[in-house]
This record gives structure tokens, C-alpha cells and sequence, in this order.
């Protein structure tokens, strides 16, 4: 935990400090520095814990990196239709991610003493995101209808919402013409808002998936936050080609009926015996690449937006 706020600190304090649009470059600059936090922190538990709990760790991290590359392009149709300016998106996602730190924290800590409980719950989870996996292959995120989206219509009817930006400000003061002074949302409040909700509803799927990896608290715990905090920098250079990774879901609905089958064949196929980390890390990542090289070779001849 001591790392992670001194990675906000040195993101928010240092790398990051005022309100400026964050470059292609930039981005990618940052989220591999993160890579490289996270690579060096599973070789401290691989040193600490062993090379299983290690292997288990990066396999989390991918998969949790994986499945939340949905949750970026929620986010850019959030920020399209608020019209939120590039110059003020990392201070939405910067204080969306201490958000994410309690949030992640608390469903790991639910889900922990659940599943410690009730191991029953694991059959559970496994039947989730198989049936999540084949969902995913025809889930269109693209016609998401954010004007109806339940949450901000009960925003706009029980908070007051300010109808334009006040620069990076989250709340404003404003008259309700009734001769009083009242707090406000802006915009920008209410997309972080939005966004909040969006990472507690992918969290459904990551969450239960690396639990059907292992149930260590903290190995789920830190491959969350750490994939996390570098995703939500590589946002900025996806977000102008997300088109060129159309493809990409159906990768990831492969990850989520495979993990999900782990379980099963824990139990069922292999007597008990564990499935090797090795081979989970290798084949979650072998199906993101052959996504990604698909997605890019499907779409080369776009053009980024």
C-alpha cells in the first residue's frame, strides 16, 4: 500500500503535475515505467513467496490488464459525450483510481472470506465467466446509451448538475434562483462518477477470474491495483486508435471461458492437483497477442480516430 501512494504522489506531484493533455507518447513513456514497477514487485514475491505465487501474480496482472481494456473504451464514450477535455481526463482517472483502491479492496476482502466460507462460491464464479466469455463475443460497446444510463439520470434528478465545465473543478457554487448558494456537480464530477460505476461493474468479471487463480488476498489484491494503475495511463494512447483493437473481445472472452474452466478441471480432470501457473500465465497471454496482432492486422488499413 505504501507503494502504490508513493506511486500517486510521484504520478499526480511529478510526472503528471497541472492540467495538461498527456501525449501518445507520454502515455506510453509512464505506463512502462508502471510495467516495470509491477515486474519488479513480482520479483520481490517471487523472492518472498515463491516462483508459484510470482507466476500466479504476473497471470493476474495480465488478466486483470486484459479485461479492463474494455473498461478504456467506456471510458472514452463517457469522456466523448461530457465532452471532457484531454487536458482534464487524467485528473478524472487519477482520483478515479483512489476510488478503484478502496472499491477493488473491499469486494477482494468480501469475496476472500466468502469464498473461505462457502468454497462451493469458487463453481460459482468459474460458471460466471464461462457464461461472461460467451456472452462477450457478442457484447457492443459501442451503443452504449450513456443519455439513459440509470445512474446519471438519478444524478440529474437528486443532485444538482452544472451544465458546463469549470475547469478542472469537480464542484462549483452556483445560485439555485431561488435566492440561495448551493454546491453543484460539474461535469466533470459526474463522469468520474460514471466511471467508478463502470470499473465496479468489470470488476464483476476480474475480480471472480483471478480468484479462480487463487484465493491469497494478497497476490489478487496487488496484481489489481498495479495493472490498474498502469492502464489508466495507457489510455491516452489508445484512445485515439481504439478502433484498430475491434477485434481484442474476442481474445478476451477466450481468457474468461478458459480461466473459468480452470476450476473445473482443478477439481474434476486433475484430482485436486493445481493447474501450473506457468501454463496459465503462457496460454492468457498467448490469446491477448494473437487478439492484438489480429485486431491490428484486420484494421490496418484504418485510419486512427
Amino acid at each position: 500500500m505504501t507503494l502504490v501512494v508513493l506511486l500517486l504522489a510521484l504520478d499526480l506531484g511529478v510526472l503528471n503535475k497541472g492540467d495538461k493533455e498527456i501525449s501518445a507518447k507520454r502515455s506510453l513513456t509512464i505506463y512502462t515505467f508502471y510495467i516495470a514497477m509491477a515486474v519488479a514487485f513480482g520479483g520481490w514475491i517471487w523472492m518472498e513467496k515463491g516462483p508459484e505465487s510470482a507466476m500466479t501474480y504476473y497471470t493476474g496482472y495480465v488478466i486483470e490488464q486484459s479485461l479492463s481494456m474494455d473498461n478504456l473504451f467506456v471510458m472514452a464514450l463517457i469522456f466523448g459525450y461530457f465532452a471532457i477535455p484531454r487536458a482534464y481526463q487524467h485528473r478524472v482517472l487519477f482520483w478515479g483510481i483512489l476510488g478503484v483502491i478502496v472499491l477493488r479492496g473491499v469486494m477482494i476482502g468480501v469475496g476472500a472470506a466468502l469464498v473461505a466460507e462457502f468454497h462451493w462460491l469458487l463453481y460459482l464464479f468459474s460458471a460466471f465467466l464461462i457464461y461472461s466469455g460467451i456472452k462477450m463475443f457478442s457484447a457492443d460497446h459501442d451503443n452504449m446509451d450513456i443519455e439513459h444510463n440509470p445512474i446519471l439520470q438519478f444524478l440529474r434528478k437528486h443532485v444538482r448538475v452544472s451544465n458546463r465545465l469549470h475547469g478542472h473543478q469537480f464542484f462549483i457554487k452556483e445560485p439555485d434562483g431561488k435566492g440561495k448558494i448551493v454546491t453543484a456537480f460539474t461535469p466533470l464530477m459526474v463522469a468520474l462518477i460514471l466511471i467508478e460505476c463502470a470499473d465496479v461493474i468489470f470488476a464483476v468479471d476480474s475480480v471472480p477470474a483471478i480468484f479462480a487463480l487463487t484465493t491469497d488476498t494478497y497476490i489478487i489484491y496487488t496484481s489489481n491495483i498495479f495493472a490498474i494503475l498502469g492502464l489508466r495511463t495507457l489510455y491516452f494512447a489508445l484512445s485515439a486508435m481504439m478502433a484498430r483493437f475491434e477485434y481484442l473481445k474476442y481474445a478476451l472472452a477466450a481468457v474468461l471461458v478458459f480461466i473459468g474452466s480452470k476450476i473445473f478441471l482443478n477439481d474434476f480432470v486433475f484430482d485436486g492437483d493445481k493447474f501450473p501457473p506457468s501454463i496459465s500465465l503462457s496460454v492468457t497471454f498467448g490469446l491477448l497477442s494473437t487478439g492484438v496482432i489480429y485486431s491490428l492486422w484486420r484494421t490496418r488499413n484504418q485510419s486512427a480516430k
